[in-house]
């Protein structure tokens, strides 16, 4: 028997941290290794373990997963090792599109890292022209969810009240909105969010706020929200004929 045959297995380094009453879980970036996934699970066990009772009960976690591409088995695992631990998880941050999708639709806040180019090349390029590619989600944001993106996001389904739609790009939900939504975070004035309902406890778009007056009961308009001289602006769908929409619809297709 070699001594490398009793070698211990070396687990990736995951790493707690405080973050104001959370606790901030950070994972290894991944690796070509085929039992990758299998070390990943056993090291974050360890790292729970060693650091047991430094939490209350159920204590809400954020779990950064880099570039680590998270499927619809590894994610409620990750989610089960937490809780067999007294933590919730709350928030997932990522910078993968899909696992961003897989996270939201299991109903938990999402914060999708930015993967704007440096400095230099940005400050040579429009504000469209750097944004993430969209994010395409089909499920309902319930209160407390939060979807943040360095794009756009398309949202097939509802924002219940409570639930936050935050993008750097635009908002288009395909159904009813009764949360909050915030376009254009990073500052792009020509953003918009579009809705079948619009019901939202606010409006946002860059820095400026509004509220809408609730629809008359049956009314279904689609309408759009966006910038102008005096501030938001709201008009139905089919009437909306901003100058520079359509120069944009272009430009992206």
């Amino acid at each position: 028997m070699t001594s490398d045959s009793l070698a211990a297995p070396i687990y990736p380094q995951v790493t707690l941290k405080r973050e104001g009453d959370r606790v901030l879980v950070i994972l290894p970036a991944p690796t070509a290794k085929e039992d990758d996934w299998l070390l990943l699970s056993q090291g974050l066990k360890l790292c729970l373990h060693h650091h047991e009772r430094g939490w209350q009960e159920r204590t809400p976690t954020i779990l950064a997963v880099g570039d680590r591409l998270l499927d619809n088995r590894q994610l409620p695992a990750l989610v089960q090792i937490l809780h067999e631990n007294e933590l919730k998880l709350t928030i997932v941050r990522t910078s993968r599109r899909q696992t961003a999708i897989i996270a939201a639709t299991a109903g938990y806040s999402v914060e999708q890292g930015s993967l704007a180019p440096p400095p230099l090349l940005q400050a040579e390029l429009p504000l469209r022209d750097i944004l993430a590619d969209p994010l395409y989600l089909k499920t309902t944001v319930r209160s407390g969810v939060e979807i943040r993106h360095p794009g756009s996001i398309i949202l097939v389904g509802d924002v219940n009240p409570g639930g936050e739609i935050i993008a750097d790009g635009d908002i288009l939900i395909w159904g009813s909105l009764r949360g909050l939504a915030h376009a254009g975070a990073s500052g792009n004035r020509e953003a918009w969010i579009m809705a079948l309902r619009m019901e939202p406890t606010q409006l946002r778009i860059v820095d400026l706020v509004a509220r809408v007056p609730p629809a008359e009961k049956g009314e279904l308009l689609p309408e759009v929200a966006y910038i102008r001289a005096e501030g938001i602006h709201l008009k139905q769908s089919l009437n909306f004929i901003k100058p520079d929409f359509l120069k944009k619809v272009r430009s992206q297709s």
